[in-house]
């Protein structure tokens, strides 16, 4: 089959990706519930953008806190057993917040909390979920697992808002089932795990510390010159534009005059948006146009952010909005298979973790976003992110497409 012609969904064909690829699409669903339910249940206990921003701001710091550890264990125990143990602190905490609900007694110190197990869960979990996809997966098609692993991520983008959406409408008790339904997502996906086989242990792995393994693993990331443009690339514009959807609650109250309960409906036009790029890109994830599709949906991301900060109507926004998800999930598909592409399999657990340090900035930077957006107004933040964002990418874009007609260092992955 010529290059860049493999089927978009080629890796599913291999029994084992599928299941694991089911319980990415459980665990997914379950987080991005979390995105819409914690940020809606937030807004309405206090009405600012900087209450919204504290819950995804104490996610972010589980993530940087434990984030680079994750991914040194996941090099070190059976792959596994991390997932399923991160999923189950997961399912634990959100069932609690759940009863909380319930009972008439969540604050926003709940969720503020609540968001920091799950960030440092996270931080354990997607490194492992992602080093264990190239364990399942012969490397010819590692990239199009990579790049469908993040279509379960973009296709939970709709599921989530829209079972999200349809719970919260549940009068006094929609919050509450809805926590309970994320805990009995990650609960699913967990036991689905026992499906796989065996995780492999590397040799020789009790003569190091975890710290030295995450040492070797940061200098590794740094000494392979492409590997560390396109880590600097990735997190670069997350931390820059990702922090959008913590805007929008704010910019449908107070710029469009809608309901902060309308973030479903635009969640889920821009995982739309998201889920239809991701599938056509992932196609071409194992092709040498990889790169440069990347590049392209970065810019398109930045020009995206800039039309939403203008949109003038809801409907206009809606638009926006898909322009937004599409280039962002596109962008977002193919990073893993990039990055996977320069990675030896050694160092794999490690390097996604680095990957995993762009969720954690942007959800560290959506508290003071939040805080200027309530002096500035919504529509001026957005519009100087797109602006960053478009002026990274273009400056990026040229330098990984020098790196590609760059010679090889000795050491780097052909």
């Amino acid at each position: 089959m010529p290059e860049g012609q493999a089927g978009s969904f080629d890796a599913l064909r291999i029994s084992n990706f599928r299941i694991l690829f089911s319980g990415t699409l459980l665990s997914f669903t379950a987080f991005f519930m979390s995105t819409v339910v914690q940020s809606i249940v937030a807004f309405e206990l206090t009405g600012t953008n900087t209450a919204v921003g504290s819950a995804v701001f104490g996610q972010g710091l589980g993530m940087v806190l434990l984030g680079p550890i994750g991914g040194a264990y996941a090099d070190r125990l059976p792959r596994r057993r991390v997932i399923a143990t991160g999923q189950i602190l997961s399912a634990l905490s959100l069932g609690s917040l759940g009863w909380l609900y319930a009972e008439g007694a969540l604050r926003l110190v709940h969720l503020v909390v609540n968001s920091f197990i799950i960030g440092g869960a996270f931080g354990f979990i997607g490194p492992a979920r992602q080093a264990l996809v190239v364990d399942l997966v012969p490397i010819a098609r590692r990239g199009n697992a990579m790049a469908l692993t993040n279509v379960a991520n973009t296709s939970s983008r709709v599921l989530g808002p829209f079972f999200a959406g349809l719970l919260l409408w549940i009068d006094e008790i929609g919050a509450a089932v809805a926590y309970g339904t994320m805990m009995l997502l990650y609960l699913g996906s967990a036991l689905l795990l026992i499906m796989l086989p065996p995780s492999v242990v590397r040799e020789g792995v009790d003569e190091t510390h975890v710290f030295g393994d995450l040492t070797e693993g940061v200098r590794y990331a740094w000494n392979h010159v492409r590997l560390r443009h396109l880590l600097f690339f990735f997190v670069s514009v997350m931390l820059i534009g990702f922090p959008h959807v913590t805007l929008l609650t704010g910019l449908l109250e107070n710029q469009l005059d809608r309901s902060a309960v309308d973030l479903t409906q635009m969640a889920l036009f821009s995982a739309v948006g998201a889920l239809t790029a991701s599938v056509a890109v992932a196609r071409y994830a194992d092709s040498r146009y990889a790169t440069r599709i990347y590049s392209c949906m970065a810019i398109g991301f930045g020009m995206s952010l800039m039309l939403l900060a203008g949109s003038p109507s809801f409907a206009a926004g809606t638009a926006a909005i898909v322009l937004v998800g599409s280039t962002s999930g596109g962008f977002n598909s193919l990073n893993g298979a990039v990055i996977a592409r320069e990675t030896e399999t050694l160092y794999m657990g490690r390097v996604m973790s680095l990957t995993l340090m762009a969720f954690a900035g942007f959800s560290l930077t959506a508290l003071p976003l939040g805080i200027v957006a309530d002096l500035y107004g919504e529509r001026v933040v957005l519009f100087s992110m797109g602006v960053g964002v478009l002026t990274l990418a273009l400056v990026m874009s040229v330098i990984v497409a020098r790196d590609a007609s760059r010679p090889k260092a000795r050491g780097e992955i052909s």
